[in-house]
């Protein structure tokens, strides 16, 4: 397999893990009883007795295998540690899956969730310095914007209960917006 076709599979991936995750959640806060997109947590889909466990698992590890393979296309796009951080990402997205509220390593959960936030909005703020470098400036005040918003809506989850799902929702659609603009952007590149 040639590296462009590599890096043009590792380039969609950052789009189909992204939107697998999304999708899942949005599936199962819908057809989850007595839960709030708004109040409720994601990881509240996955937890141990929840009927959309499987469905939100599914979407976690989707999200962990599209992003882990993406960091392929980041690494060459982005000079510096953006990759790497999309590698972190998934490790703890797959800690999160693996480690389910309403048993006895809801902290567990919550560590790696928290280190799954940071390393989600690094990945933009990493690339965005790699961008103010390399001379696009349009690029990496879009990326570093994109970290500050996610950042931001994410710091909000953690303030307010009631709002807690909604803040969640908005902080992590925005990087993963980005994830998949970078991925199409990639694709349309006829080189790679």
């Amino acid at each position: 397999m040639t590296t462009a076709r590599v890096e043009k599979i590792a380039a969609a991936a950052g789009i189909i893990g992204p939107a697998a995750f999304v999708a899942a959640w949005a599936v199962g806060g819908v057809i989850a009883h007595d839960y709030s997109p708004v109040n409720d947590a994601i990881s509240n889909l996955a937890a141990i007795g929840a009927p959309t466990r499987t469905l939100m698992t599914g979407g976690f590890l989707a999200f962990s295998a599209g992003v882990g393979l993406n960091a392929v296309a980041l690494r060459d796009e982005f000079a510096g540690l953006a990759w790497i951080a999309a590698l972190v990402t998934a490790a703890s997205t797959v800690g999160v899956a693996a480690a389910p509220l309403g048993g006895q390593v809801d902290g567990l959960h919550g560590a790696f969730a928290g280190i799954g936030y940071a390393s989600l909005v690094a990945v933009p703020a990493l690339a965005g310095r790699a961008l103010a470098r390399s001379g696009k400036p349009r690029r990496a005040i879009a990326s570093a914007a994109a970290a500050a918003i996610a950042a931001a809506f994410l710091v909000g989850s953690t303030l307010n209960a009631d709002t807690n799902g909604l803040f969640q929702r908005l902080g992590l659609a925005t990087v993963d917006t980005w994830l998949v603009v970078q991925g199409i952007a990639r694709l349309r590149r006829p080189n790679g």
